[in-house]
């Protein structure tokens, strides 16, 4: 096979083209945290979500885990977002702070 193939997948042996990696790396932004509060697509239920975290991989999942369990509650992460289940703003700014971080509230 060519190195000019548009070929991407095989039958025979799957994936052709190697995908390139993204590198893990903490997201760039300001330097605050922003606690958002969210109800949209949820069927009505609020959810906190933590935007602006300057750490990544393994950190991200710790911080995630120590405010989850904080509040009592379930979440998640995606795209270095951290989502936890109910409107937990005011529970979060003060852990978040004691970390260390610079928090806002944010939205209504």
């Amino acid at each position: 096979m060519s190195k000019e193939s548009r070929l991407v997948y095989s039958t025979e042996t799957g994936r052709v083209r190697e995908e390139a990696s993204k590198p893990e790396a903490a997201p760039q932004g300001d330097g605050i945290v922003r606690l958002h509060r969210e109800t949209k697509g949820r069927g009505g239920k609020a959810v906190t979500l933590i935007t602006g975290v300057p750490l990544a991989g393994a950190e991200l999942k710790t911080l995630a885990k120590d405010l989850k369990k904080l509040c009592g509650v379930g979440g998640a992460i995606k795209d270095g977002v951290i989502t936890i289940q109910g409107d937990q703003r005011e529970n979060l700014k003060p852990a978040l702070e004691k970390k260390g971080f610079t928090v806002k509230i944010a939205g209504g």
